[in-house]
């Protein structure tokens, strides 16, 4: 059974599909899918490789378009809109945290975490900003370091400040803990499950069965469908022991 839609949701996708072309061959990778998820909603998106769940995330993450149906983003259709209209949604709207991280190697901790403000127009978050949500990661002794010079938790800790320098309402993402060890990934899930508590919205792209019951709401693709969605009801909650040891941990 469909985990109940709030009445006005965050994210709705209706009917979407994506058809890839490969030469005169159709690769049909996302196929009449309608989901809705409300604010406040921590998903994981689950199913084996093809079956069409990182399409999806690229296309409300607003980085591709569907071939058809229509997308909208706290009730506004995004998927017909220009791409430097859908660039400014990614910076005020988004944040994104990736499986490989995604930072700049030649830049510090700090210079990573600033560089979605280089592209934010109009209102801009405080000065001290960066260095704030470094310091929520517990990343204070680690401002001026380089990515080579961090832990993989830390290089992802980094990634999840920079993607909430904006303070965007929704964050995306793709495999988040896929390239650490299991006692680090339990540790980052703990940080989005509390950015959950403080109001974020999440939608999670993972292949494992026990990180995605970190989550509130499961939905699994197949074959480029939805086969379920459905409330996680045995959640698992990181103790907040669990958090402290990672801020202690020198790494």
């Amino acid at each position: 059974m469909a985990a109940p839609a709030a009445s006005q949701p965050l994210i709705s996708v209706r009917s979407v599909s994506k058809i890839y072309r490969q030469g005169r061959v159709e690769v049909p990778a996302l196929v009449d899918v309608s989901l809705d998820v409300g604010p406040g909603e921590f998903v994981a998106i689950m199913g084996p490789s093809g079956s069409g769940k990182s399409t999806l995330m690229n296309i409300i993450g607003c980085l591709d378009r569907p071939t058809s149906g229509r997308y909208f983003l706290e009730g506004r259709e995004v998927d017909r809109l220009p791409d430097p209209a859908l660039a400014e949604i990614r910076n005020r709207k988004i944040g994104f945290v990736f499986q490989n991280f995604n930072l700049l190697p030649r830049m510090s901790a700090l210079g990573n975490v600033k560089l979605p403000l280089l592209y934010t127009r109009g209102r801009r978050p405080p000065k001290d900003a960066p260095r704030r949500a470094l310091e929520m990661m517990g990343l204070q002794h680690r401002l001026r370091h380089s990515p080579a010079e961090l832990s993989g938790g830390e290089q992802q800790r980094v990634a999840i400040a920079r993607a909430l320098v904006n303070d965007p309402p929704i964050l995306f993402g793709d495999e988040p803990t896929g390239n650490l060890d299991t006692r680090t990934g339990v540790q980052i899930m703990g940080i989005l499950q509390r950015l959950n508590e403080a109001g974020k919205t999440i939608v999670m792209v993972t292949h494992e069965p026990e990180i995605a019951r970190h989550a509130r709401r499961i939905v699994r693709f197949r074959d480029g469908r939805i086969e379920s969605d459905e409330p996680v009801t045995d959640r698992l909650i990181v103790p907040q022991e669990v958090m402290e040891e990672q801020q202690a941990r020198p790494d």
